[in-house]
């Protein structure tokens, strides 16, 4: 791979910047919300000690992002880059949430929009997965033009495997 998994991505409205240890706190205050976690195929990940096995997985990642609303400065959520497939020319988008505020105010288009624009330098293929459960996310990942590919059982960090949607769009697709 010769390109990097975690840039600083921005427009006018949103910044990623690569995910550190010392985010924890202010990202757990964004995460805390059960409400956010209520369709995820972990639906208790609000609390701390379970947010605290997928934040390390996050920083071991060495491809997840903190989101930042450039408005006010606060955390809105995180999300990454994983699974490169060099044979494939793909990677996978996903571990993505937001802070409630941010559901349905253009954000996730956006963030996408950025990652996207950014990894189709370098790959043909973009996957993004999303839990069987979480029809919120199901529907975001399809109007961003996706398709669903596959379900695959998919271990998250530290937890059993649990069923996931693959939606996958290919860098034709998304440049059309």
């Amino acid at each position: 791979m010769n390109f990097s998994i975690q840039p600083v991505l921005e427009n006018e409205t949103v910044k990623l910047i690569p995910l550190q240890p010392s985010d924890f706190e202010a990202l757990y205050l964004t995460a805390s919300d059960p409400k956010i976690w209520e369709q995820h195929p972990t639906p208790d990940r609000y609390k701390r000690e379970v947010f605290s096995k997928f934040f390390e997985g996050a920083v071991e990642s060495k491809g997840a992002f903190v989101i930042i609303d450039k408005q006010t400065g606060e955390y809105a959520g995180s999300t990454r880059f994983y699974g490169y497939d060099e044979a494939d020319s793909s990677i996978r988008i996903g571990y993505t949430f937001y802070a409630t505020k941010y559901w349905g105010s253009g954000f996730n288009p956006m963030v996408k929009k950025l990652m996207m624009d950014y990894i189709f330098q370098f790959t043909d293929n973009v996957y993004l997965e999303v839990g069987a459960s979480n029809i919120r996310s199901q529907i975001a990942v399809l109007r961003l033009g996706t398709k669903k590919i596959k379900e695959e059982m998919i271990s998250y960090y530290g937890e059993e495997p649990k069923l996931n949607f693959i939606y996958g769009i290919t860098k034709a697709e998304y440049q059309s």
